[in-house]
């Protein structure tokens, strides 16, 4: 019978070490082989997100001549100072090329927007000129380089010293001007807004 149990136990010992080599070598190299697709899945999705974002920056890189050349335009349009003298100059030079003159002109203080980052110039402005002149005028207005925006404006006949109505015309034009410095206006402290942090 002895002779008869030997295979047996063989077997089991042989299906013994089998488990025990599944177990021990094949289980942890198979879990291994696992964590290792899966970190390859992860690095994969992390790689292709890179790429997606050096897209982005080469793209952006490539557009940014032109955003700089809007960000000096809306510079130029929204000045980060008042500066009183320059937007006077500019009003003057419109006028001289349009042919009107300056009756009277008032700048008042600005005041900041309760929406928006930035403050708001009002200007009041009498002229006098021909319709052409004062439409001409207008339309110099509309395409300064700092930003304007007409209120309002009333026209009105000028007349003579006899009493007598010429060709010239007067208009008084109610405007805004803006500035990027919110602190601009009464008590403030002079020059651009700077970001605290």
């Amino acid at each position: 019978m002895s002779g008869r149990r030997s295979p047996l136990i063989a077997g089991v010992a042989a299906g013994l070490v089998c488990v025990l080599v599944i177990f021990f070598l094949v289980l942890p190299k198979r879990g291994e082989v696992a964590d290792a697709r899966k970190s390859l899945g992860d690095e994969q999705s992390k790689t292709s997100q890179l790429q997606a974002q050096l897209n982005t920056l080469v793209e952006a890189k490539a557009q940014a001549p032109a955003a700089r050349a809007v960000i000096r335009k809306v510079d130029q349009q929204l000045p980060p100072t008042v500066d009183e003298p320059g937007l006077i100059l500019l009003l003057r030079n419109a006028a001289e090329r349009s042919g009107v003159s300056f009756t009277q002109i008032s700048v008042s203080a600005p005041t900041a927007s309760t929406t928006d980052a930035f403050s708001t110039i009002p200007v009041a402005i009498n002229i006098e000129g021909t319709y052409f002149s004062l439409a001409e005028f207008l339309y110099r207005i509309e395409t300064l380089p700092r930003a304007a925006k007409v209120l309002s404006g009333a026209i009105t006949a000028s007349t003579g010293g006899t009493g007598t109505t010429t060709n010239e015309l007067s208009m008084q034009i109610s405007m805004e001007l803006y500035t990027s410095d919110t602190s601009a206006g009464p008590g403030s402290v002079p020059g651009p807004t700077t970001s605290g942090g």
